[in-house]
C-alpha cells in the first residue's frame, strides 16, 4: 500500500454546504441564517459564558479566600523505581534524568518521590525530594543535593 492507494472511509466524508447560491439551492439570500437580528450578521453570535443578559454565573458567585494556584510551583516528577530501571548508581542529574526520557524539559524543576525501592547508591542532583525518598537513597550509602 502507498499513500496516493489511501482514501476516507466511504461515508465519512461530506461536501461542504455551498451557501449563497441562488433561489434554487435551498441556501440562497440569506444562506440559512434566516432574517434579520444579531445571530444573521457577520460576525454575530455571542461569547462564550454570555446569559442573554442576565448578571453571569461568575460574577454572580461570590469570591472568597486564597487560591495557590498563581504561586504553586509544577514540578516534573520521578519516582525511585525508575531511577533503579534506568540507571546502575553513580550520579544522576537532571540532564540524565532528561536524556533518558524521565523528564521532557530542562527547564522545568525535578522533583524525586519515593514510590518503589532502591538497591544501588545513586548521588542525586534535582530541584526537590521528598523525605521518604531521601532517606530511601541514603539508607542504601546513596547521597541527594538539591540545586
Amino acid at each position: 500500500m502507498n499513500l496516493h492507494d489511501l482514501s476516507p472511509v466511504p461515508g465519512s466524508r461530506h461536501a461542504a454546504k455551498r451557501l449563497g447560491q441562488g433561489i434554487g439551492s435551498g441556501t440562497g439570500k440569506t444562506s440559512g441564517k434566516g432574517n434579520k437580528g444579531h445571530k444573521s450578521r457577520t460576525g454575530g453570535g455571542v461569547r462564550p459564558g454570555f446569559e442573554g443578559g442576565q448578571m453571569p454565573l461568575v460574577r454572580r458567585v461570590p469570591k472568597r479566600g486564597f487560591n495557590n494556584a498563581r504561586f504553586a510551583k509544577e514540578y516534573q516528577v520521578v519516582n525511585l523505581e525508575s531511577l533503579s530501571s534506568k540507571f546502575e548508581g553513580g550520579e544522576v542529574s537532571v540532564k540524565e534524568l532528561y536524556q533518558a526520557g524521565l523528564v521532557r524539559s530542562l527547564v522545568q524543576p525535578v522533583k524525586l518521590l519515593a514510590k518503589g525501592e532502591v538497591e544501588r547508591a545513586f548521588i542525586v542532583k534535582v530541584n526537590a525530594v521528598s523525605q521518604n525518598a531521601r532517606q530511601k537513597i541514603e539508607a542504601v550509602g546513596g547521597k541527594v543535593e538539591v540545586i
